[in-house]
């Protein structure tokens, strides 16, 4: 009986300091070292005001079929937990307000045990003011389990994969519904994988993971469909990891072909600080990264329109929009369209399709950069990347960008590359390097001048080096005047390091026939049938 005694007596001593202490200054001095202390709360309470750090973002899971992980994000912050257990202790409206809106920790009991212990009870009996806090450690020697987003299950979207092979994000069942999401699979802690798709024009995104699917009634001719991806740090899943770029996968994309090359059905990008060039046709599997300003700074909205022409044909896509955070080890280099993060693979022109029929696949007015991370080849980082021609089941052609150039000897007009000449028979299937070629009394006939695959210090086996490459083979060999190229393509390899390749086309398939110095420099012959490019590339 005499320990109890003693106890209750050390109790009501501890409570008498404590009183002593909290004097009716209390509230301005707990606000006082609030200003004073970034640390207060962490030091005084054991609660850290700045709760999206590392515990929010745990690694994870890998998408199939990507070789960078996608995180999740949520659509709404009307769900966000606004209570904050200290709020009384603010003497200053304005700070209150400014954090009314921070997401806040809890600990995964949720119960009253754990809110006791999270608000610090054996803390609070000693103002900021007493540096002596006898049970500041107390709480961190409960087992308890730490999850600081229990309250806000909107906080944290994993990335996920349903059953059926599209992307998604882990969410409560309730939440899925909210977002008109489509459940397809499980994830853990209760949760779905839930699909999120918008099948209208006019919508607007701000949800990672979503898909863009043409409306499910025929697009009519002559019309416009756009969506707004909308990009700032006041929505919730965009809070605490600002966005600096979004990756546009084309699951799916069928427009009508082009007409000699210019687009009738487009599809742009709009919004963004990266150069995207108009794109139609059939472009299934392709993707592209979008650089923004970071969304903490500047808020931005994106927009995707296709603008449809005239013509009846099938148009339809399904668009996977990622957004990606600011920071992160995945995104791509600045200024590459493109981006290949894999050791092998094949990359294609806008619209190439292994298909015959003769018709101009290449599209006109395309300048991009297609960047490949440079890969870990048996430990080591690649020293070269290797790119040869696609093999084709349907004699597709893997390589035709612009017409091969010939010269006649002794033409100083338009007539140096006309067709009745025998030598641009010969030369019409060569491959062709450099910009231009000419003989002697002959003008400038250009090469790839206009179009072409620009591979820095891309050489083939016998060290024979070239950068710019078209014709109708990937070849570095210059061949003559008369008849320049080969008629065969090679393996070429390039060491030059960071990895890429730049493709640019103009605005025309038709012949050059009056010069203009110094923007069009040479004459050179009508395009016939140009598909772009096709290729397998290899890091070693």
């Amino acid at each position: 009986m005499s320990k109890l005694y003693l106890f209750l007596s050390v109790g009501l001593m501890f409570g008498q300091v404590s009183r002593a202490c909290d004097d009716g200054n209390e509230e301005e001095q707990l606000a006082a070292a609030r200003y004073q202390s970034e640390e207060y709360f962490a030091k005084a309470y054991g609660y850290d005001p700045v709760s999206w750090n590392a515990l929010y973002y745990p690694k994870t899971a890998q998408v199939p079929g990507y070789g960078i992980p996608y995180e999740g994000r949520t659509v709404s912050s009307s769900l966000q937990s606004r209570v904050n257990p200290h709020k009384k202790y603010y003497n200053s409206e304005t700070y209150a307000d400014e954090n009314a809106n921070l997401a806040e920790g809890r600990f995964a009991l949720g119960g009253l045990g754990a809110s006791i212990i999270n608000t610090g009870l054996f803390n609070n009996r000693f103002s900021p003011a007493n540096t002596w806090r006898p049970f500041a450690n107390f709480a961190n020697r409960i087992p308890v389990s730490y999850n600081p987003n229990f309250d806000n299950p909107l906080d944290t979207f994993d990335a996920c994969t349903s059953p059926s092979g599209d992307a998604g994000i882990c969410v409560p069942g309730s939440v899925c519904s909210l977002f008109r999401g489509r459940p397809s699979g499980s994830c853990v802690l209760g949760k779905v994988c839930c699909v999120n798709a918008v099948t209208a024009c006019g919508g607007t995104v701000t949800l990672n993971n979503t898909y863009w699917q043409s409306p499910t009634t025929p697009v009519s001719a002559s019309s416009t469909c756009a969506l707004t991806i909308r990009l700032d740090t006041k929505f919730v899943e965009q809070l605490k990891k600002p966005i600096c770029q979004i990756r546009l996968d084309f699951v799916s994309f069928t427009t009508a072909q082009p007409t000699l090359g210019t687009c009738v059905d487009t599809f742009q990008a709009g919004g963004s600080s990266s150069t995207v060039p108009i794109i139609c046709g059939d472009n299934s599997g392709q993707h592209m990264y979008l650089d923004v300003p970071s969304s903490a700074l500047t808020p931005t909205d994106v927009q995707l329109i296709f603008s449809f022409g005239t013509g009846t044909t099938t148009r339809s896509w399904n668009i996977k929009i990622a957004l990606l955070p600011c920071g992160a080890s995945y995104l791509a280099p600045t200024d590459c369209l493109q981006y290949y993060t894999a050791s092998t693979g094949k990359v294609k022109s806008f619209n190439w399709q292994d298909t015959t029929g003769g018709a101009i696949r290449q599209l006109n007015n395309q300048n991009y950069n297609i960047c490949f991370r440079t890969e870990l080849i048996s430990g080591q980082r690649a020293t070269q990347m290797c790119l040869s021609i696609c093999s084709v089941t349907n004699a597709g052609d893997p390589f035709s960008i612009t017409t091969s150039a010939a010269v006649v000897v002794g033409n100083t007009n338009i007539g140096a590359i006309s067709v009745a000449a025998a030598q641009i028979n010969a030369a019409f299937p060569n491959s062709n390097v450099g910009t231009t070629v000419s003989a002697a009394g002959t003008t400038l006939v250009a090469t790839c001048l206009y179009d072409f695959l620009l591979i820095a210090g891309a050489r083939d086996a016998n060290g024979v080096e070239a950068d710019r490459y078209c014709g109708n083979h990937l070849n570095p060999a210059v061949g003559t005047a008369l008849v320049p190229g080969a008629a065969t393509s090679v393996q070429v390899c390039t060491p030059v390091r960071p990895f890429r390749m730049t493709y640019r086309t103009d605005s025309t398939e038709a012949a050059i026939a009056a010069l203009n110095v110094p923007t069009v420099p040479a004459f050179a012959g009508a395009d016939t049938a140009n598909t772009g490019f096709c290729l397998d590339y290899q890091e070693q």
